[in-house]
């Protein structure tokens, strides 16, 4: 009986859909691009934190030292400084290294090699590179750096990156912002939408149901299609939504790799390894809104 019942609710509500078809489009429409919008704000909170973390990656402390160090000085130097609670990592660059990493670096430059050749001796300095654990405590670790006070250390060098962070940030949270309205002048046009779509399909069976009523039918059979039209709205969005933004995130996946060279940005796999919390979270957020719209609609125009 149960079964039975459940069928029928389903077959009045897709008879809904199909005799108000331009409605359904138009209301199926301004969902997909209420989800729109709202996937479109998930790709760009995922693209600033791997910006973040891009420059986050390259903030650190450079010392360079005295050539005549001992190789025991320095790395006496280095096991002082990995103790300090701030620092995450210090990496030692011998002067050999250094010399070999410079021979890379410049191995389409002749000139510059053949200057080094003429030089005679290795020029460069043995360094060690500091990374920092929390960076949003830059300057205190930079301040607690500058506090070692040790002979075989001839200079240091910071990049700032914190006006670069200010930045990344400060566009994210327009774009957010932007966004976010958007999505919710979307969220209320749908409510708006799937209230007169309820609406006009409540009038469409006035006379059905009035007979239902005299008849004895229970308030929840007269409204549960009206109230399921809603999750076959929220369904079909979803559908066409995974459909249509799979493609854009495809052509968007080559400028990213091609901005963050050496980071493993890669949008489709994120959207790929999160896609039934994503879609599915969605799905349970549209088909709310929905049901909640109809319910009202419902309420108002059934007089159940």
């Amino acid at each position: 009986m149960f079964l039975l019942s459940a069928l029928r609710v389903i077959k009045f509500s897709l008879q809904d859909i199909a005799r108000n078809i331009w409605l359904s489009i138009v209301t199926i429409t301004i969902l997909i691009l209420a989800l729109f919008s709202i996937n479109m704000l998930l790709t760009v909170q995922i693209i600033s934190d791997t910006a973040i973390s891009a420059v986050k990656e390259k903030i650190d402390v450079s010392m360079y030292l005295n050539p005549e160090a001992s190789e025991e000085e320095i790395l006496a130097l280095k096991i002082k400084i990995e103790n300090m609670e701030e620092v995450r990592e210090v990496k030692y660059t011998s002067r050999a290294q250094a010399l070999e990493d410079f021979r890379e670096k410049n191995d389409n430059n002749p000139e510059v090699l053949q200057a080094l050749k003429e030089l005679g001796k290795n020029p460069l300095s043995p360094s060690l590179v500091i990374k920092p654990n929390e960076v949003n405590n830059s300057d205190e670790f930079i301040n607690k750096l500058n506090q070692i006070d040790n002979k075989i250390i001839e200079s240091r060098n910071f990049a700032d990156h914190k006006l670069l962070l200010s930045k990344i940030n400060a566009i994210t949270d327009k774009v957010n912002n932007a966004g976010m309205i958007v999505s919710i002048i979307f969220v209320l046009i749908t409510l708006l939408v799937v209230y007169n779509a309820v609406k006009v399909a409540i009038y469409t069976h006035k006379k059905e149901i009035a007979i239902m009523k005299l008849v004895g039918a229970s308030n929840s059979f007269v409204y549960m299609p009206f109230l399921l039209s809603g999750v076959f709205f929220a369904l079909l969005g979803v559908l066409v939504i995974i459909v249509v933004f799979y493609p854009f995130l495809t052509l968007l996946q080559p400028y990213l790799e091609a901005f963050f060279i050496g980071y493993n940005v890669n949008i489709v796999s994120y959207y790929n390894e999160n896609f039934f919390y994503i879609f599915g979270l969605q799905f349970v957020g549209a088909a709310l809104i929905n049901i909640l719209a109809a319910f009202f609609a419902v309420k108002k125009y059934t007089k159940v």
